[in-house]
């Protein structure tokens, strides 16, 4: 997943880009929302290897499948008019979540919309939510490891997977979250006993 994601911005972002990723990204973009296998154009960035796959063919797409199509989808609105990389391997989306708080004019508005992602009841809703704000980090050029995201999204499709994946969304959020107050700082800032 994050090979495709790569290889597609490198060919977005060349000197000269490359029309048919341009392309592409466009129609990426219109596929957030819908079903795994609505456009066949898509193959090549869609693809999911067999050995990945429950039993073959299905009337309804795996837990891959859509972890695939709505990872690569989002990036493509994330990439979209930036001349930046907007995946990059390692940056989860609690970490991104926390830069973007740090950088906002409305940290409280990031804040409820992250904190609707982690309460949302429905895989999609998760995309809903996600789709703001990967709009919102796409405006402030933040970064996003979408091999990370792809592997979140499938894990949070299973029954017992979401209360995981808003976990580690929480707790990366949390971790890159800028202390306020230090140990040291704790300690010199007690007020002295005044005298009886």
């Amino acid at each position: 997943m994050a090979r495709t994601v790569g290889r597609l911005q490198a060919q977005v972002l060349r000197d000269t880009p490359l029309p048919q990723a341009i392309s592409a990204l466009a129609r990426l973009r219109r596929a957030i929302g819908r079903d795994p296998g609505f456009d066949y154009t898509l193959e090549d960035f869609l693809y999911v290897p067999d050995d990945l796959l429950d039993t073959w063919p299905k009337e309804t797409a795996t837990e891959v499948e859509h972890a695939v199509h709505d990872a690569v989808s989002l990036y493509a609105l994330h990439q979209q008019s930036r001349s930046e990389r907007m995946h990059v391997d390692g940056r989860g989306l609690g970490r991104a979540m926390s830069e973007l708080v740090r950088v906002s004019t409305g940290p409280d508005g990031v804040r409820r919309r992250f904190a609707a992602l982690g309460t949302a009841s429905t895989y999609h809703e998760s995309i809903h939510h996600l789709r703001g704000l990967i709009t919102m980090l796409r405006g402030h050029q933040i970064p996003l490891d979408y091999g990370l995201l792809a592997e979140d999204l499938r894990t949070l499709q299973r029954p017992d997977g979401r209360p995981k994946v808003q976990a580690i969304w929480g707790r990366e959020f949390f971790r890159s979250r800028p202390a306020t107050l230090t140990d040291s700082d704790t300690a010199t800032d007690t007020p002295e006993e005044t005298p009886a």
